[in-house]
C-alpha cells in the first residue's frame, strides 16, 4: 500500500511533466510534488506542486535533492536522464524510481540496437540496414531494387527530430549527408538506420512495467501527429497533437500487440539480463489487415500522448506507479474511463521545428481557466515578472475531454483559437483527430 504522505519527484520540463504533476497532485496519498526543472505552468500550480531548479540531465544533483528532500518516488519524463543512467544511480542509493536502467533504455537511445533486438526476437518491424559510413549508406540506396519511400534515422537521441521520410534518391542522399557529413544531430548520427516505409495507420501504445520486467498494465491507445503541417506534411516534430482512445487500435489489434510485441519485448529484455521496467512506449504502424509493426520504442511516456492518456485513467496514477516499484502492480487498481475521449492540440512558435523566437507573452483569456473538462499543459514556457513567456518551440498543449472524439476535438479547438502570443508568432495544426473521425 502506498504511504499516506508521499513525496514525488517528476523530472522534466515539458507538457508531459506538467500533466504528470497535475494528476499526481490529485492523488490523496501525495503530500508534495517536486518538478525538476519544471516550466511556467508547474510554477503557477497551487498547493502541493513546486519547481526545483535542477536540470533533468544533472542526475547527481537530482539524487542529492531526492535524498535531502525525503523523496519517496521519482518519475522520469524525458529520455536524456535515462541514457545517462539515472535509474541505476537512484536504485544504487536505495531510492524508488520509475524507469528503465541505462542498459534497458537502449531500446530508445540506440535505434540500431533496437532494430537488431526486434530482428533477434521475431518482433514485427520494417526491414532495415545499419550503416556507419555515408558511402555505404549511399551504396545501399543506390541498388536498382531499392524502393522508395524510405525512412532514414539517426540511431541516437534527437528530440524526436532525427527521422527523414525520403521519397527519392535525391532526398535520401541529402538526409545521409545531413547526418554523416554535416552532423546536424552530432554524435547521434554516427550510426544511421535505413528502413522500408510502412503503410498504414500510426498509433501509440504505453505500458507501465513492474520492476521484475514481466507484469504490465496498458494505458488507452493514442494517435500522435508528428508532422508540422496539416495532412501530415512537412518536417517531423516532437508531436503537434494527439487524441485517445485511438479507434484504429481495436481489441483484436491490442491482443496482437500484446502477443506479438509487448510480451516478446519484455521476455527478450529479461533474457538479455536487462529486465525492462517503467514506461514502455511502442510506436506502431497498423496495416489494412489490422497487423501491427513496431516503428520505434521509447523508454518513457510520449509527449503529447501523455496529455491524452492520463485523463482516461480512472484509477489513481501514483498508486499504480508505487505498485510498479513495490512488486504489487498485478493487484493494483487499473481502470480506464468509458465513453470518454481526450484531444490535445500543441500550440507552437512560428518557425518550429526550425528557428523560432522566444520571450513572447502568452495571452490566455481569463475564462479559459474555468472552461469545463479542459486544461492547458505548459511545455516551452517560463513564469517571469507575473507573466507567462514563451521559452521553447512547443509552447502549450491545449487539452479537452469530451463524451466522444468529435466532442473533445471541438472543445480543444475552441480553446486553441483564443490563445495567442504577444506580437503573433503562434501556430497549430487544424486537423488533429480527423483520422480518428474518418475511421469511426
Amino acid at each position: 500500500m502506498t504511504p499516506k504522505s508521499l513525496n514525488v519527484l517528476i523530472i522534466g520540463n515539458g507538457a508531459r511533466e506538467h500533466a504528470m504533476a497535475y494528476y499526481a497532485e490529485l492523488s490523496p496519498r501525495v503530500k508534495k510534488v517536486f518538478v525538476a526543472p519544471g516550466n511556467g505552468g508547474t510554477a503557477m500550480m497551487d498547493g502541493k506542486v513546486s519547481n526545483v531548479a535542477i536540470a533533468a540531465t544533472d542526475i547527481n544533483a537530482l539524487l542529492q535533492f531526492a535524498l535531502e528532500s525525503s523523496v519517496d518516488l521519482t518519475v522520469i519524463g524525458p529520455e536524456q536522464p535515462l541514457e545517462l543512467g539515472i535509474v541505476d544511480l537512484f536504485r544504487k542509493a536505495g531510492k524508488k524510481i520509475v524507469g528503465p536502467t541505462q542498459a534497458a533504455a537502449k531500446l530508445e537511445t540506440n535505434k540500431g540496437y533496437a532494430k537488431m533486438f526486434m530482428d533477434g526476437n521475431s518482433i514485427p518491424t520494417a526491414s532495415f540496414g545499419i550503416f556507419y559510413r555515408a558511402v555505404d549508406a549511399m551504396e545501399y540506396i543506390s541498388a536498382p531494387n531499392f524502393k522508395f519511400p524510405a525512412v532514414i534515422k539517426a540511431s541516437g537521441l534527437c528530440a524526436g527530430k532525427g527521422v527523414f521520410i525520403t521519397l527519392n534518391r535525391e532526398q535520401a542522399f541529402k538526409a545521409i549527408k545531413d547526418l554523416f557529413k554535416d552532423r546536424i544531430f552530432g554524435a547521434a548520427g554516427d550510426k544511421v538506420v535505413i528502413e522500408e516505409f510502412l503503410l498504414g495507420q500510426e498509433a501509440s501504445i504505453f505500458a507501465l512495467v513492474a520492476e521484475e520486467g514481466e507484469t504490465y498494465k496498458l494505458f488507452a491507445a493514442a494517435q500522435d501527429h508528428k508532422r508540422i503541417g496539416n495532412g501530415d506534411t512537412g518536417k517531423n516534430t516532437g508531436g503537434m497533437g494527439a487524441y485517445a482512445p485511438a479507434p484504429v487500435v481495436t481489441p483484436e489489434v491490442m491482443r496482437k500487440v500484446e502477443e506479438r510485441i509487448i510480451q516478446p519485448t519484455l521476455k527478450g529484455m529479461r533474457d538479455e539480463g536487462s529486465p525492462y521496467t517503467g514506461f514502455l512506449y511502442i510506436g506502431l504502424m497498423i496495416d489494412e489487415n489490422g497487423d501491427p509493426s513496431v516503428v520505434e520504442y521509447n523508454a518513457r511516456m510520449g509527449d503529447p500522448e501523455t496529455q491524452v492518456v492520463l485523463p482516461l485513467l480512472k484509477s489513481d496514477f501514483v498508486e499504480a506507479l508505487w505498485a510498479s516499484v513495490g512488486g504489487t502492480l498485478a493487484d493494483a487498481p487499473w481502470e480506464m474511463k468509458e465513453k470518454t475521449s481526450v484531444t490535445a492540440i500543441v500550440i507552437a512558435a512560428t518557425g518550429y521545428p526550425d528557428e523560432y523566437e522566444t520571450g513572447k507573452a502568452v495571452k490566455v483569456p481569463g475564462w479559459v481557466e474555468s472552461f469545463p473538462a479542459s486544461f492547458l499543459f505548459h511545455a516551452g514556457t517560463r513564469f517571469e515578472g507575473g507573466k507567462i513567456l514563451t521559452a521553447g518551440g512547443r509552447v502549450l498543449s491545449v487539452m479537452a475531454i469530451g463524451t466522444s472524439l468529435g466532442d473533445s476535438i471541438f472543445r480543444a479547438y475552441e480553446l486553441a483559437e483564443v490563445i495567442s502570443f504577444e506580437g503573433g508568432g503562434s501556430y497549430y495544426r487544424k486537423d488533429i483527430g480527423t483520422k480518428g473521425l474518418e475511421r469511426k
